[in-house]
């Protein structure tokens, strides 16, 4: 791991509440999500996902990516592909999470554009 004077930290502040009996992702009051309300929920699913994946990781829960898709009864190539979505801009989670605004590609191209600069993200993204 990275020191602590290395590390970025990014802070998105969602709350998981149960409704139904499934987890839901909460914005804060403080976010405005726009009028259409048109995102996808399997987006908001997987980014909430794909974070807790990395805190556990973090936490050292796990050292491999293999090892935590085993815990979870996943397959380690699609566990590393839905991993990358907590390495997206702050800006494009930003976007995703509180404004709920669709983005112009698919989740898999989502997930791929983890590699890519945070402006090139945002551009990419919502074009």
């Amino acid at each position: 791991m990275t020191g602590q004077h290395n590390t970025i930290r990014i802070l998105i502040p969602l709350k998981l509440r149960k409704k139904n009996g499934r987890p839901k992702l909460m914005v804060p009051a403080s976010c405005s999500p726009s009028a259409d309300r048109t995102q996808d929920p399997h987006i908001l699913r997987a980014i909430g996902q794909a974070w807790s994946w990395r805190r556990r990781m973090e936490a050292g829960e796990f050292a491999t990516i293999k090892e935590l898709g085993e815990s979870v009864g996943l397959a380690e190539r699609y566990v590393s592909r839905q991993l990358r979505l907590a390495y997206l801009a702050p800006e494009v989670l930003k976007l995703l999470t509180c404004a709920r605004e669709a983005p112009a590609i698919s989740l898999r191209d989502l997930s791929n554009l983890s590699t890519a600069t945070w402006q090139e993200q945002v551009e990419r993204a919502f074009r």
